[in-house]
């Protein structure tokens, strides 16, 4: 017997290598074709990490690599020394949290009523007009919402003034308190349409032979979303769930750059603007990288948690 078992494991390991060989001939275009983006990915996502050493250095520019004083973990140390760290966070968490909620819930409601719409034109029509503000710059969507909200005959606050709503226009854009809810919202009207695409793509996979036995079965069209439509796309939403999770805090800082002024400032100012701000601006390189590296372990460590909670309470995962 323990000849047999130690013939047979002498004779797998070749076939198996023969096997990959096989599929390695019959698919070797498709491995060429991988070549360039393989590379693109080499050296515009790993080779910069070896900027990360700047974080553990008092990096001085004009100064070779082995020039520079290796400073430990003391830029690391000052960041969670420093108070405005602590509020700059908060912000970021507050805003991440919000644009998550709103980011999926908008998009996948928008989708299904999107999905109920017998018209064909008037479905393609109202999906181009969705996704459309998804091409619009930060820059020309910043100073369409800004000029919506001012004071002086901006459109939400002349049709709060017409309806009797308020008395005197509501200086939306110098509130601190506004500010959170004011960047979710815009990021909701400029990319809903864009992330409803995906959803309508996932619908669009369901078999028609379920809705047909459900309407045979007496079901209304609720219940049809409800019981096949959701479930259909319950995949989807989990993985695209799972990789917002892992970036979020690394939410960006255009949205705030462009919205924010000093008058709202501790509550515009997220991670990326202060690395930014206290880190290139102030020629203190080390201590924005170390603060750019605590923005990405912190990512890897939500999508590796995000991931492993869907996997065991919902056998779903992207890894």
């Amino acid at each position: 017997m323990k000849a047999i078992t130690a013939r047979g494991r002498t004779d797998m390991g070749p076939m198996k290598k023969t096997q990959r060989w096989k599929v390695f001939k019959n698919q070797k275009y498709l491995y060429l074709m991988s070549i360039p983006f393989v590379l693109w990915v080499f050296v515009f996502q790993y080779l910069p990490l070896w900027g990360w050493t700047m974080a553990f250095q008092n990096y001085k520019p004009g100064k070779g690599f082995l020039e520079q004083k290796w400073v430990g973990l003391e830029h690391f140390q000052m960041l969670f020394r420093d108070d405005h760290f602590y509020l700059v966070l908060r912000n970021t968490l507050a805003m991440s949290f919000m644009g998550l909620v709103a980011g999926f819930v908008f998009p996948v409601f928008f989708a299904l009523l999107l999905n109920e719409v017998r018209i064909q034109f008037f479905k393609r029509f109202v999906q181009t007009v969705s996704y459309l503000p998804h091409f619009v710059s930060w820059v020309v969507a910043a100073g369409i919402v800004t000029k919506m909200l001012s004071t002086d005959g901006g459109v939400v606050n002349s049709l709060l003034l017409g309806l009797h709503i308020i008395d005197e226009p509501i200086p939306f854009m110098s509130n601190g308190h506004l500010f959170w809810g004011i960047v979710t919202g815009a990021d909701v009207w400029k990319e809903t349409g864009w992330n409803a695409i995906i959803y309508l793509a996932a619908i669009s996979g369901i078999g028609p032979e379920l809705y047909e036995a459900a309407r045979v079965d007496g079901a209304s069209r609720l219940k049809q979303i409800w019981h096949i439509t959701l479930p259909g796309i319950r995949s989807t939403i989990i993985v695209l769930l799972i990789m917002s999770i892992g970036h979020l805090i690394g939410i960006g800082f255009e949205k705030q750059f462009l919205l924010g002024n000093h008058m709202v400032s501790d509550y515009s100012e997220v991670l990326d603007l202060y690395a930014l701000n206290y880190g290139l601006s102030m020629g203190r390189y080390s201590f924005g990288t170390a603060i750019n590296i605590f923005n990405s372990v912190i990512s890897v460590v939500l999508l590796f948690v995000a991931n492993g909670m869907f996997k065991k309470f919902a056998n779903e995962s992207i890894m």
